[in-house]
């Protein structure tokens, strides 16, 4: 094995990025290539994109976006509003949406909102909202559609936000512009439920009305709803009950997936940005008040797991491929005062907004193989604008290309094999 390094050190900090890469990626995402190995002779570590034997055929653009956390969607929808508008001055496409840049969108609970609103195609043709428009309506409803219970997160309840049907309308994941994942959880299985764009033009009986996908993703009560057909009925509690952060989620889907990502062999072969929504606020006040306030906190703590698995499955690879935002710790008293109850709506939203500024103006967090966590020089800010350069460099060179690296299927005669985001209730489609 051919390594170029400048000392013996390095060599073995290498050597082990590449093994517990390798052994992360079999054991998380099932991904095995004997091509990608310690031995084998194809592999590059001084490459900025490692092992990567699918150059022609470009990346996968993957966008995951985590449940409400402490900014309730909002650090994520101003990062997704930075994005967006750094997409379209890079570009010079004035009306470039973020759905134009990614493959497929994965969300829970707030961020299941915000990949409907930006990935779901309007009469016109083009996604239903900008990012700036999703924003503004992350701060417009937030209260509205993430109502705390005060009865604890397992009371039933049977009807979806009223404001995601004015929203959606009769509209359902078939007409959704690209991969579509948002999962809840479903009480009558006692197992995560992923709503997928990919499973309803496949399936039978796994086609849902956006709104009631909003409505579940949203939900801390059991909402019991059912597939258009009418076959599959679930009774759904939010999806940071499932997963608060559902990056792992969508690679698995991607890498097993082969019909519609054919050339998506390993992590290599994706480019990933996963947008936090900002460090909990669980723990500031009486965790015992509410079995809320636990799952919140279990939440969490899986959001940060998951960042970290889905780091060190990148291995050396993860400064290019691998994006995450999230804040580090400076919510605290100030989040607090968004709790205000004699603040109005417009107030705290404004407070809400200004936190999320902060948060992205803080410098980057990335995790460190067997370290933990370190800062980086980069601002999370920063980090925004080096993958829209990045997302831009994929778009044109697609334009060249021979081989797509992605083929969206609308319609198959039976159902695929392939896909690992619905095998556990793939029988009850």
């Amino acid at each position: 094995m051919a390594i170029s390094m400048l000392d013996s050190n390095m060599e073995v900090d290498k050597l082990t990025y590449e093994i517990f890469s390798i052994l992360e990626n079999k054991f998380l995402f099932g991904y095995d290539d004997s091509k990608n190995s310690v031995t084998g002779k194809e592999t590059n570590l001084s490459a900025p994109f490692a092992g990567n034997k699918n150059v022609g055929t470009g990346k996968v653009r993957i966008l995951s976006i985590d449940a409400g956390g402490s900014t309730d969607g909002v650090l994520a929808a101003q990062s997704l509003t930075h994005l967006e508008t750094t997409l379209r001055r890079n570009s010079g496409k004035n009306d470039a949406h973020i759905a134009d840049f990614f493959d497929i969108v994965a969300g829970s609970g707030a961020g299941g909102v915000l990949a409907g609103l930006l990935f779901t195609r309007g009469n016109d043709g083009i996604p239903l909202f900008t990012a700036n428009e999703a924003l503004e309506f992350i701060l417009e409803n937030g209260r509205k559609i993430g109502r705390n219970s005060k009865n604890g997160v397992f009371r039933r309840f049977f009807r979806p936000a009223k404001v995601f049907n004015k929203v959606f309308g009769d509209l359902t994941l078939k007409d959704t512009m690209k991969g579509v994942l948002i999962p809840c959880y479903d009480l009558k299985t006692g197992a995560p439920f992923v709503f997928s764009r990919a499973d309803a033009w496949e399936m039978n009986g796994c086609d849902f009305t956006l709104a009631d996908v909003c409505g579940a993703t949203m939900a801390d009560r059991g909402v019991d709803l059912q597939s258009v057909d009418g076959r599959t009925k679930i009774t759904a509690v939010g999806g940071g009950i499932a997963m608060t952060n559902p990056t792992a989620a969508a690679i698995t889907h991607v890498l097993n997936n082969k019909q519609e990502f054919p050339f998506a062999n390993g992590v290599e072969d994706l480019l990933v940005v996963s947008l936090g929504n900002g460090d909990s606020d669980s723990g500031t006040g009486n965790v015992m008040s509410s079995p809320a306030a636990f799952v919140k906190i279990a939440g969490d703590g899986t959001a940060d797991m998951v960042d970290q698995a889905v780091s060190m499955a990148f291995g050396q690879t993860r400064n290019n491929n691998y994006v995450r935002i999230q804040g580090n710790g400076i919510v605290g008293k100030r989040y607090q005062l968004t709790k205000d109850e004699n603040m109005n709506k417009s107030e705290r939203m404004k407070k809400m907004v200004v936190i999320a500024e902060e948060i992205l103006g803080q410098k980057n967090v990335e995790c460190v193989l067997f370290q933990g966590k370190k800062l980086v020089e980069n601002s999370n800010l920063d980090k925004l604008k080096i993958v829209a350069s990045e997302l831009i460099k994929e778009q044109e060179r697609r334009k060249t290309s021979i081989l797509p690296p992605v083929v969206l299927k609308h319609a198959l005669p039976s159902p695929r094999t392939s896909s690992a985001t619905t095998l556990s209730f793939v029988s009850s489609c």
